[in-house]
């Protein structure tokens, strides 16, 4: 896949790409038409996410025995599957409770580190600011990922000052170039992503656990088309809120 030569994301080399979000299934509902067109443009693509999912149960497709720490190991499977058909070479789980996560200063030590030690160029998270989705109210471990990321992003990942620990332990500090923040209310890039958009799909499907009727999930999403585009030839974008660091 070749990028426009004007796309904010043609970028003049391969880039080394973090993505840091709260639950499986958030890449790929997030951005996941973004981190396909990533993959194919020749990008590496690592995920990390902070919990397992493990409350995400479904009443319509949950067996009557499933317990959080069953369907914590689903979800793992279930989210590297996924990751393999967006083009992700990588994929961590820290397995903090899902539900529970908190910006602490804990947690963002533990972020410190992963970013000192992936080095990536381009971090991808959520934007903390978004309080309302398109579903109602945004999940709080969304918006406390969000924020536990860009406060571990600034001023701590690239200064050896903040946690100083973690230089005893062989990590050096590391500054992203770019911060792309989706699930966004207030985006500043927006991406045609019309060609891997079918990719998404298929990734998000991979998450079975939390998608009962992958018909209707498919008319949902389709349904999202651009504003500008018909309903015979749609056109498909995601938005980020970029914060670029040169």
């Amino acid at each position: 896949m070749t990028l426009d030569s004007l796309a904010p994301d043609n970028w003049d080399a391969p880039k080394n790409i973090l993505v840091i979000l709260a639950h499986p299934d958030d890449p790929e509902f997030f951005c996941g038409a973004t981190l396909a067109r990533w993959a194919r443009a020749g990008h590496s693509l690592t995920y990390l996410l902070l919990t397992c999912g493990d409350k995400g149960f479904n009443d319509a497709t949950t067996p009557a025995n499933m317990t959080p720490e069953k369907l914590c190991g689903i979800r793992h499977e279930e989210q590297r599957a996924a990751a393999t058909v967006i083009g992700a070479q990588a994929v961590y789980f820290m397995d903090v409770e899902d539900g529970y996560l908190v910006p602490d200063i804990q947690l963002r030590r533990e972020i410190v580190r992963e970013i000192r030690r992936h080095k990536p160029d381009i971090l991808v998270t959520c934007d903390p600011q978004n309080l309302f989705a398109m579903y109602g109210l945004n999940h709080p471990d969304h918006r406390a990922c969000g924020q536990v990321v860009l406060d571990a992003v600034f001023p701590a990942a690239g200064s050896p000052v903040f946690f100083p620990e973690l230089l005893t332990e062989g990590f050096e500090p590391h500054m992203p170039k770019e911060v792309w923040c989706s699930l966004t209310s207030q985006p500043n890039t927006v991406l045609d992503v019309t060609e891997t958009w079918e990719l998404k799909l298929e990734a998000i499907k991979m998450h079975k656990t939390q998608v009962p009727d992958p018909v209707k999930l498919v008319e949902r999403m389709n349904s999202r088309r651009a504003e500008d585009s018909p309903e015979d030839n749609p056109r498909y974008e995601e938005k980020f809120r970029v914060v670029r660091y040169r």
